[in-house]
């Protein structure tokens, strides 16, 4: 029977895994649930829940070997083993997803890309081709591509989740301005940018307000 994984859970291994890499970097060998606390603000009871997961032990006032956590927890998220993608999307924000390096440091490579503009079709972005979308099914199939990343405007969200389930595409990671319909038999995880600025703005003006005012 699989346990199920809170999706806060997953959400903080990240985290972890980026300290990981910056303390082994830095020369460390071994870490302790107080050692990730500290450094993120967390309770050490959840490090130590979250951490469980990934079915490395730590020992007692040692702490745990810090290469051994590392692959732990990159093995359970699936970063260990490089998967591939399709992009569906190469405008602007697509085409900066395209360029980004730090996908590949965690085992994502996006191969091709797809877009219904006939005048992005065609051309190479970050040196890789923008195939139409009418390509789209039989490379996925062919190339056994079950990710996509979706990078359309609002207005074709949903089109191109729709394309991605008919290719067979198991999931897909939308970064579209609106969520897209669900649909059955794939997995979507929507990026919401708008949900982070309103976060930032409200902190920023809330700061704001407790700044005594200024004198003139």
């Amino acid at each position: 029977m699989t346990t199920a994984i809170s999706v806060p859970t997953l959400r903080r291994l990240p985290l972890y895994l980026r300290l990981l890499d910056k303390w082994q970097s830095e020369g460390r060998t071994t870490v302790s649930c107080t050692h990730f606390a500290d450094a993120l603000g967390f309770d050490p009871t959840q490090v130590r829940k979250d951490l469980a997961v990934c079915g490395v032990p730590g020992r007692p006032k040692v702490g745990y070997d810090l290469r051994e956590l590392a692959a732990g927890v990159a093995r359970f998220l699936g970063w260990d083993n490089p998967g591939e993608a399709f992009l569906i999307g190469a405008g602007p924000l697509g085409a900066a997803l395209m360029a980004y390096e730090g996908f590949a440091e965690r085992g994502l490579s996006i191969v091709a890309a797809f877009d219904p503009d006939p005048a992005i079709a065609g051309n190479l972005v970050a040196g890789k081709p923008v195939l139409p979308m009418s390509k789209l099914p039989e490379l996925a199939r062919r190339m056994h591509i079950s990710l996509g990343v979706l990078a359309l405007p609002s207005a074709q969200a949903n089109d191109g989740l729709r394309a991605c389930v008919e290719a067979g595409i198991e999931a897909v990671w939308s970064f579209a301005s609106v969520r897209p319909d669900a649909a059955e038999g794939i997995i979507i995880e929507h990026v919401d940018l708008a949900q982070s600025l309103a976060v930032l703005s409200h902190r920023l003006a809330s700061q704001h307000k407790k700044r005594p005012p200024r004198t003139t």
